[in-house]
């Protein structure tokens, strides 16, 4: 009731309201100052360690923030079932760099706009089919390979550490690195509210600052040579279809990236959700489709115009809950900055003249946060005895391919390519891993029918086989029973406006979890979500309409409802456990 009453206080402008238009441009140009130097450095970073030219490094800069800004602006407005809906700032993603620059370095810029554009398309069936993935698409893998993401990444660091010039004293690479780090760790640590956000961007000018004036390695004529408006040189070069061996055995990397990048979009929209409103609502999974959907538009417009993929930043959430402004006019304002600012070739340039131990020292930050992201899925998801052998070989696995520890002597030609990558083997480790702890655990049981009044003796009779195959007692049985009974009524009691008059079909699983009962419920797609109506119930003996009697003897009966919506597909989750004994 506290949190409720909080949001209620905090939330001053939600999704649907117009804040006055000042107010509207200050936060979106706050949104944009803080996210332009991911979007610029991580394109900067990968182009110069893979050793692309300069015309290429500032074509691929402006077509990163001109994609980052069309994707933040059909995030917030939603087209159709693309995009959230919400101020989802998009931009370039570090998860990509180390499988990017290895397609640079093997293929060019062909062969990683190639891999892009066909990972991309991932996205977009796991958003229209999220509901028949969510089996294979778990936290479990998703926090995994998030955690094999900075193992990937650490040589790149290491490398970029030392790109200062040469001649340079031979003190410049650690403390310009050291002082950077420094700057940003003394702020996110003794500060709070909107200091923590801009800490980053401190450390970058702080550190950038002690490699100019101090060591003399910043290039400012570069600059000073830039227009202040105009458009970079064309330096894409299309794209690679002949699909030859080094696009198959890095196209399960890229995927795997995807999948996770996909996983960090679905926690920055289930996050977004919860604080844009004043009042508690559940989680709208056809927003989730549509933020996953708005991803891969960006990563395949990314792809087409042959720059770094980008996803969802996660200091959206930061600076909505911050300042109470969720409305999507601001998401719109920041998306239309980062397409203004990619005109402006000057402030471009300044950003990518960023000594390398700087960028280096960013990017300690940034994958720090994204091993302790994936720990925390793993940790939010509940880690038992099974999760945790499973995170704990997938991990170690991918460890050993990536750092060549696992017989490199038999991993050799198509398949030293396609193992070398920690985030593949370990990736495709995670998911055989928990396909078959799946398969392993005690059996589910299911049954197909129709959402009609002959529905109710089906599935009475099938969970009743099921409790005494499961030699459950009286009371037990008779609880999974009556929440059966109850969902059905309430499924079949709330008619879409305008539904056609055609059979609504059923398939429900249930499966035994230690003694309690996991009963999934899966039906072709209503407007009413079960959380909020639940939550909107008053006290049981408050009373109540005789439509609202399934709900009431539903939150009776179950431990817990949840209730994922997709555009297509309706999930109801209810668990029955067993009453406490006297």
């Amino acid at each position: 009731m506290e949190s409720a009453t909080r949001s209620l206080r905090d939330v001053r402008y939600e999704p649907d309201d117009r804040p006055p238009l000042l107010l509207t441009a200050g936060l979106g140009l706050q949104y944009a100052m803080i996210a332009i130097a991911s979007i610029v450095i991580t394109p900067t970073v990968m182009i110069t360690i893979a050793g692309g030219s300069d015309a290429y490094l500032s074509w691929a800069v402006f077509a990163a923030l001109l994609v980052s800004g069309i994707a933040t602006v059909v995030q917030a407005i939603r087209i159709g079932r693309v995009g959230a809906g919400y101020i989802l700032v998009m931009g370039s993603t570090s998860a990509f760099l180390a499988v990017s620059i290895t397609a640079l370095e093997q293929g060019g810029p062909g062969l990683l706009a190639s891999l892009i554009i066909m990972s991309s398309l991932v996205q977009f069936v796991l958003a229209a089919r999220m509901s028949l993935l969510r089996r294979i698409f778990t936290p479990t893998v998703a926090g995994t390979v998030l955690m094999l993401i900075p193992v990937t990444i650490a040589p790149l660091i290491i490398r970029k550490l030392y790109d200062v010039p040469e001649g340079a004293a031979a003190a410049t690479a650690p403390v310009v690195a050291g002082i950077t780090l420094l700057v940003i760790l003394v702020i996110a640590l003794r500060s709070a509210g909107v200091w923590r956000l801009w800490a980053p961007v401190i450390g970058i000018v702080s550190g950038t600052l002690t490699a100019g004036l101090v060591f003399g390695i910043y290039d400012s004529a570069s600059v000073l040579e830039a227009s202040w408006v105009g458009l970079p040189e064309q330096a894409f070069v299309g794209f690679d279809l002949s699909f030859g061996p080094e696009f198959w055995a890095l196209l399960p990397a890229f995927v795997m990236v995807t999948l996770v990048g996909a996983m960090d979009t679905l926690g920055d929209s289930i996050a977004i959700q919860r604080i844009s409103w004043r009042k508690q609502r559940s989680t709208d999974f056809r927003s989730i489709q549509g933020a996953i959907a708005a991803d891969g538009l960006g990563n395949l417009l990314s792809g087409l115009s042959g720059t770094v993929p980008n996803t969802t930043y996660g200091m959206s959430i930061s600076i909505a809950e911050l300042t109470g402004v969720a409305a999507r006019s601001v998401g719109v304002c920041v998306g239309v900055i980062f397409i203004v600012l990619a005109f402006l070739p000057k402030l471009v340039a300044a950003i990518i003249a960023i000594p390398g131990p700087v960028a280096a020292a960013f990017l300690v930050i940034i994958v720090a946060f994204i091993f302790v992201f994936g720990m925390e899925i793993l940790l939010h998801d509940g880690l038992n005895y099974r999760k945790s052998l499973v995170v704990g070989v997938a991990f170690w696995i991918g460890l050993g391919f990536q750092l060549d520890w696992i017989f490199p002597e038999y991993f050799q030609g198509a398949w030293s390519d396609l193992l070398a990558n920690g985030m593949t083997t370990g990736g495709l480790t995670v998911i055989l891993l928990t396909l078959f702890s799946e398969a392993a655990g005690s059996r589910r049981r299911r049954i197909k029918t129709g959402l009609d009044a002959n529905s109710h003796a089906r599935v009475d009779e099938f969970l009743s086989g099921f409790s005494a195959q499961r030699k459950w007692n009286e009371e037990m049985s008779m609880r999974v029973r009556a929440v059966g009974e109850e969902t059905l009524n309430i499924l079949m009691g709330h008619k879409v406006d305008g539904e056609p008059e055609h059979e609504r079909r059923l398939l429900l699983i249930v499966h035994d979890d230690g003694g309690a009962a996991d009963l999934e419920f899966i039906a072709t797609t209503d407007e009413t979500n079960l959380e909020d109506r639940m939550v909107a119930l008053g006290n049981w003996a408050a009373g109540g309409s005789i439509e609202e009697m399934p709900l009431r003897l539903l939150r009776h009966y179950a431990a817990s409802v949840r209730h994922q919506q997709y555009h297509d597909t309706d999930v109801v989750t209810v668990r029955v456990e067993a009453a406490p004994s006297a």
